[in-house]
């Protein structure tokens, strides 16, 4: 859990709410995490893809209660990403076995309907012996900054995460990076680019002279 020890790639974020700020945060939080908590695939369905908000040390466990939630002045948790694929190869593998095993048997090949059929038998099967893939990206709150730490590398998680958390709790999130910041002034992100002194660049005369005024 990167939140709590180690080095890791962290996205940083301002959070607004969307109306009126809660009297008592922490129970507000609570229950917009629990609202949104993690459930896992159901392996008879269809969905391959799962994720939802789980305790900052205990994957399995959604009840968020204050001693496993509140770290003095941070709220800390996880968004835990679950998903489930069939292998191409294995469904393959299982249709042409038994598709040979059925012709010996009948003295025929199988039918399209057939093989309809028993593909979503070995499809079903192998969704039963699979096991999920999981991800867990840890979050934290200062409940007194309202500034945001989600610990994931790939945008387009973090942009997940932050959708789940506007949706549970009715927040609008602000990024922090410079660029972000410019953006909220209305600056020219091109002002955010190192200056020629600073990548090494060649200085003008004039600015060469004044330097070397201002060394003698």
């Amino acid at each position: 859990m990167p939140v709590l020890r180690g080095a890791v790639t962290f996205s940083r974020f301002r959070a607004e709410p969307a109306k009126e700020a809660p009297s008592d945060i922490k129970r507000w939080l609570t229950r917009g995490l629990k609202a949104h908590a993690f459930e896992p695939i159901d392996r008879k369905s269809e969905e391959e893809r799962a994720a939802g908000f789980v305790e900052l040390e205990n994957a399995d466990s959604i009840e968020f209660p204050t001693s496993s939630l509140y770290y003095g002045e941070y709220a800390l948790f996880s968004f835990r990403i679950d998903s489930i694929k069939v292998p191409a190869a294995a469904m393959k593998a299982e249709l042409t076995k038994w598709a040979s095993a059925f012709e010996k048997e009948n003295d025929r090949p199988p039918s399209r309907g057939e093989k309809t059929a028993f593909k979503a038998e070995v499809r079903q099967m192998l969704r039963n012996r699979a096991t999920p893939r999981t991800a867990v990206l840890d979050v934290s709150w200062n409940l007194k900054t309202q500034q945001v730490q989600i610990w994931a590398a790939s945008r387009k998680t973090v942009d997940e995460i932050l959708v789940a958390l506007e949706s549970a709790l009715s927040v609008k999130f602000i990024g922090m990076t410079p660029a972000d910041q410019a953006r909220t002034e209305g600056l020219d992100e091109a002002a955010l680019g190192p200056t020629a002194e600073l990548i090494g660049m060649d200085l003008p005369a004039t600015a060469v002279e004044e330097v070397s005024h201002g060394e003698a």
